[in-house]
């Protein structure tokens, strides 16, 4: 499948997964991605908080895996192909290297094109 570098009418989107919805998968979109990378770093961003709020002390990477099966979001992004970021090329590195609060390497929130949309409001 051939994958345009070039956003998509509205930007990029980002599927956000509910983990712990079972069968029923429960799922959010975040548009506005002006570029691929953003939304990539954002997909990243957002996937590695979700495996550090799944992680309790002393866990096992392991553990600390399942429990983000179990419990966690993911995300990917929407159209993007093999050029979209995805979870299964960096959790492991993720439930073996925790990160902590307030880490740049967690905050998708800055990456969130939402925040311009509300401040136009």
């Amino acid at each position: 499948m051939m994958v345009s570098l070039f956003a998509p009418a509205g930007g990029w989107v980002v599927r956000i997964v509910d983990l712990s919805g079972g069968i029923e998968i429960e799922g959010e979109e975040v548009h506005g991605f002006a570029t691929l990378m953003h939304a990539n770093a954002f997909a990243r961003a957002y996937v590695r908080d979700s495996v550090e709020r799944c992680r309790l002390p002393g866990a096992s990477p392991r553990d600390v895996a399942a429990a983000w099966h179990a419990f966690g979001e993911d995300a990917e992004v929407i159209g993007a192909g093999d050029l979209g970021w995805f979870s299964a090329l960096e959790l492991a590195l993720f439930a073996a290297n925790p990160v902590p609060p307030g880490s740049a390497e967690r905050d998708w929130r800055s990456l969130d094109p939402r925040r311009f949309a509300d401040a136009d409001d």
